[in-house]
């Protein structure tokens, strides 16, 4: 798969995280856990990017990308935490406009675009 096929299906996948973020604050429930979901590099984008040979020019932004990511799947798990313990108004806050999780997701798919672009 190519370089924007792996972005295009990574920005999918990191923006679907908000909905199901929301049905686990609704419900209390998720069938994914908090220590996977911190880790990042168990969802494919993070397998594919751990094995990057990234060239000179791309290794940057890859490297940013990389650390947003990371960053992303902390921030995705602590909320996902605070769900589940049925903290409902403080797991809202979370996702909130604003928010540490709002602020690393507009970060990282503008990232992820910006990277789409240039490859």
């Amino acid at each position: 798969m190519s370089t924007k096929e792996e972005i295009t299906k990574a920005i999918g996948a990191h923006g679907m995280w908000k909905s199901r973020l929301r049905s686990a604050i609704d419900t209390g429930k998720s069938e994914w856990q908090p220590d996977s979901v911190a880790k990042d590099n168990l969802c494919d984008f993070g397998k594919w990017i751990y094995s990057l040979k990234a060239t000179p020019a791309e290794a940057p932004r890859a490297a940013k990308v990389k650390d947003l990511h990371a960053k992303f799947h902390v921030e995705a798990s602590r909320v996902l935490k605070l769900a589940q313990a049925g903290q409902k108004a403080a797991a809202s806050q979370a996702i909130a406009p604003g928010s540490p999780f709002d602020k690393l997701t507009g970060e990282l798919t503008t990232e992820l675009m910006n990277w789409s672009k240039a490859a």
